[in-house]
């Protein structure tokens, strides 16, 4: 279980443009320790079965059962440690396979989505008419949590007041709240993004579903 976020920022105040900031839920620092010793331990697991199965097969069918068995382990990790998402002045970055780029005040779509599980999840999509990203905002279980940072909150609600989408006016607006909900060291009920999740968990809604226009209008209110 995580901590929720005790976030002294106040929403609305001016602020300088920082440059790139990290819009990861859970940060690239946290994860890259955990992720380099599965890239290295799924390799040793591979090489050292390879050499054992050698003894008894043909070389080309130990190396294949090696690769089989730690490849996709060490693949995984290797992308896990590539992955990140920031916003760099107008553009929105997502970075995988490759980096995708969303011109923020073009966007044409814009979308709350929440996933109820034993986790749940309450995330952002965005489409520019080219590129979609979907950015998760907060998971939360069991009374606690995480949230994306103060800072990439607030720049992710002033990117999103570039465009000239109604849907992601509002959407903007429900950040802010939720930034000041934060700044008093709100309870989790008075934070506008898990009570998103409890309106779709109210209205049987699960374990996929999208925010209306008006569902979050009511996350203001």
């Amino acid at each position: 279980m995580w901590s929720m976020p005790s976030g002294r920022a106040l929403a609305g105040e001016p602020r300088p443009n920082p440059g790139p900031v990290a819009l990861d839920l859970v940060s690239a620092d946290f994860l890259a320790p955990r992720l380099r010793k599965l890239v290295l331990g799924s390799v040793v697991v591979g090489v050292v079965l390879a050499v054992v199965l050698a003894l008894f097969l043909p070389v080309w069918v130990a190396v294949l059962v090696g690769v089989v068995i730690g490849g996709p382990a060490a693949v995984s990790g290797g992308l896990g440690l590539r992955r990140g998402v920031w916003l760099d002045g107008p553009q929105l970055c997502s970075r995988g396979l490759r980096t995708r780029r969303l011109k923020m005040p073009e966007v044409v779509t814009a979308e709350l989505t929440i996933r109820t599980a034993r986790i749940d999840q309450i995330s952002l999509r965005l489409y520019d008419g080219r590129t979609r990203i979907v950015l998760p905002l907060a998971l939360y279980t069991n009374g606690g949590g995480r949230e994306l940072p103060i800072l990439a909150l607030r720049t992710l609600a002033d990117s999103l007041w570039t465009t000239e989408l109604v849907p992601a006016a509002a959407i903007a607006s429900v950040l802010v709240d939720q930034l000041r909900a934060e700044a008093r060291d709100a309870g989790l009920d008075e934070r506008p993004l898990y009570r998103a999740i409890e309106l779709v968990r109210s209205k049987g809604r699960t374990p996929q579903a999208t925010l209306t226009d008006r569902e979050v209008a009511r996350l203001l209110d």
